[in-house]
């Protein structure tokens, strides 16, 4: 891999499950044992019912564009060769949004509700980020 020149996750002890799960392409989620609910980002504690007994489980990486917007200005030098490129908030099918590219197809095709589900890009060998792309 080339050296990667944009900034990268820096996990959290509350966080480091779920870039781990991105490692091995799975997106994971914190699950309530008790409501079932799920949320992000994660916490110690559900934030439906405040149980503090949850797991991580796997998601199923899909949902759909509640939100985007094209980035036609370069804010940080590493993403120049992107201009422009897309920066949306995604509804997961398990309820939490989620922020983070959209690939794979021009923005003037996107719009809101649009399905879209997860795929990986290993940038680092420690790194591996989550974005989305129209769903087949």
């Amino acid at each position: 891999m080339s050296e990667y020149a944009k900034p990268l996750p820096v996990p959290t002890v509350e966080s480091e499950p779920f870039w781990e799960g991105c490692k091995r392409h799975e997106l994971l989620l914190p699950q309530c044992r008790g409501c079932e609910g799920y949320w992000f980002p994660p916490a110690a504690t559900c934030p439906h019912c405040w149980s503090t007994e949850w797991d991580w489980r796997k998601a199923s990486g899909r949902g759909k564009i509640y939100s985007f917007g094209v980035y036609h200005r370069m804010y940080h030098p590493g993403f120049e060769s992107d201009l422009p490129y897309v920066l949306a908030v995604v509804q997961l099918e398990e309820g939490p949004r989620l922020v983070s590219n959209v690939v794979n197809e021009p923005a003037e095709k996107l719009r809101c509700d649009l399905p879209v589900e997860v795929v990986f890009e290993d940038v680092t060998e420690d790194a591996t980020l989550y974005k989305f792309k129209p769903a087949s």
